[in-house]
């Protein structure tokens, strides 16, 4: 068992409270997952329970964890800088109980997490790994420290579908207990019994949370249901209220008037009248006091607003693509590792497609290839946003430093009003983009993209960062975008509402395995 008590949790720089007063206690065999929009501080709570030091360079944290006699295993959203020079032996040869793996142990896990029976042994640095094969070694040496609790950040990130499955069955029928952050949709859906959701409302000025001891499915019913009841109580009761409070005014209206009209011959009526006004005023008093009481319209976290690439149009026999690689190939072990061959690929118009296949397949290799290409070209413009957004943004800039082209105040005013409307506030604005949480920096990639007027986007897995919340206003968005999309996502609700077309990668090369 885990406890939490009394966490209180504030951003250093600006001052905001990420998480007041939380209480909270994760059972045995409870799979609690964490929703909130991007910058909540859902990874912050999961490094403070693994290791308060580990906030200790931009957040405070008062309170208290207790969990006597538990194993706490940890998963990083990102591979620690430290550990990517490493080889993959010497990062497993880091974990004393990796020693006390039997070959039929290894080859088990191999097996679950889908890569090579030898993968445990390679000298190939874990930098140079893909996105998802730097998850699946982490998970592995995670696992052979037998946790009996586990701290997952994104551990679905990047990983293939036949992995993501094998995670899903893991979670879901593991004694263990798992608090753990995820923005696939469909791995919350098919896990969770527990769902911690942190807020920030008020234009973040005040934090909430709330824990619900249910699927998450059902949650958001029970969330969206209570909103609305909340919402047409309030909408009742406030239009009650106004009908109240105009036929109050109309009768001390008359009432003013009356006495204004009343003469001297006439005393008695005038002390009538006044002891009416008396009453009407104090039947004021107890009109504004109910309305103290009246029903509130629900307070919410609101999910980004954000519209992309407007006016842009594709027409639907224009090639944007039609390349062949006789080899697709990436260096290593002193000579060039080919991946696959004859690769081809063929996009036209509007078309959005999606390339799939296991991890290490050279899904980011091709993409990469494909975005050299494209960004050569001068009839059209292509924007790229990469799987690591280090490659593009510079961490030492402000998100307005990065957008601006020109400085001046015309421009400033328009990406600050941009940067608000997906939820960036103030102080946040004037944050370097590397203290920014993942989702954050993807907002800013976005943002790039929009106002570059790009007409193909070469994404690479776009959805990875944007929480549950976020996550359908990125597809509505991509799927009613006009330009070409050529992207790598295992996202299997953007896979279905977004893209056209599906291939995967083999050694054999691209084959088409869906249509819409």
């Amino acid at each position: 068992m885990l406890q939490i008590k009394n966490l209180t949790i504030t951003h250093k720089k600006d001052l905001r409270i990420l998480l007041e007063d939380f209480h909270f206690v994760l059972n045995p065999g409870d799979k609690a997952v964490l929703i909130g929009e991007e910058g909540n501080g859902k990874s912050t709570l999961l490094k403070w329970i693994y290791s308060p030091e580990a906030v200790g360079a931009y957040a405070e944290a008062e309170g208290e964890c207790i969990c006597p006699g538990e194993r706490l295993g940890y998963l990083p959203q990102e591979l620690p800088e430290e550990e990517g020079g490493k080889s993959v032996y010497d990062f497993f040869a880091g974990e004393e109980l990796f020693w006390e793996q039997g070959p039929q142990e290894l080859s088990r896990l191999a097996r679950d997490l889908n890569v090579p029976a030898d993968f445990f042994y390679g000298e190939q640095k874990m930098a140079s790994l893909s996105g998802g094969e730097k998850v699946k070694a982490q998970m592995a040496r995670l696992l052979m420290a037998k946790p009996t609790i586990l701290l997952l950040d994104e551990p679905s990130n990047d990983i293939d579908t036949q992995t993501l499955e094998w995670l899903e069955e893991f979670i879901a029928r593991s004694q263990q207990a798992f608090l753990y952050i995820s923005h696939d949709e469909t791995l919350i859906e098919r896990t969770a019994n527990v769902v911690i959701h942190l807020e920030q409302i008020r234009r973040k000025t005040l934090c909430r949370y709330t824990t619900a001891r249910m699927p998450y499915k059902e949650y958001i019913q029970h969330r969206n249901a209570q909103m609305q009841n909340q919402r047409m109580n309030a909408e009742y009761e406030k239009r009650h209220e106004e009908i109240r409070q105009e036929k109050l005014r109309r009768v001390m209206e008359k009432v003013d008037r009356d006495q204004e009209n009343i003469t001297r011959q006439n005393p008695s009526g005038g002390r009538l009248l006044k002891k009416k006004m008396k009453a009407l005023k104090s039947m004021e008093k107890r009109y504004d006091r109910e309305a103290e009481d009246m029903t509130q319209m629900p307070e919410t976290e609101e999910a980004i607003f954000f519209k992309f690439g407007q006016g842009i149009k594709m027409p639907a026999g224009k090639v944007i693509l039609d390349l062949f690689l006789e080899r697709l190939s990436v260096p290593g072990g002193g000579e060039n590792r080919i991946l696959a061959e004859n690769v081809r690929l063929t996009v036209r118009g509007p078309e959005k497609v999606c390339i799939v296949g296991r991890n290490g397949a050279g899904k980011t290799t091709l993409l990469r290839r494909i975005a050299e290409e494209l960004q050569k070209r001068e009839d059209i413009r292509a924007a790229y946003m990469p799987q690591d957004y280090e490659e593009l943004l510079d961490m030492s800039k402000t998100p307005v430093e990065y957008l601006c082209q020109s400085g001046e105040k015309e421009e400033i005013t328009r990406i600050r009003t941009f940067l608000g409307s997906m939820k960036y506030t103030a102080d946040e604005m004037n944050h370097s983009i590397g203290e920014l949480s993942g989702g954050q920096k993807a907002k800013v990639l976005l943002l790039k993209m929009s106002l570059s007027g790009a007409e193909v986007l070469i994404l690479d897995e776009p959805t990875r960062n944007f929480s549950p919340l976020s996550g359908p206003v990125i597809r509505e968005v991509l799927r009613e975008y006009g330009g070409a999309i050529i992207s790598i996502s295992h996202d299997r609700k953007y896979i279905s509402e977004v893209c056209d077309s599906v291939y995967e990668l083999t050694e054999e090369g691209l084959r088409l395995t869906g249509e819409r």
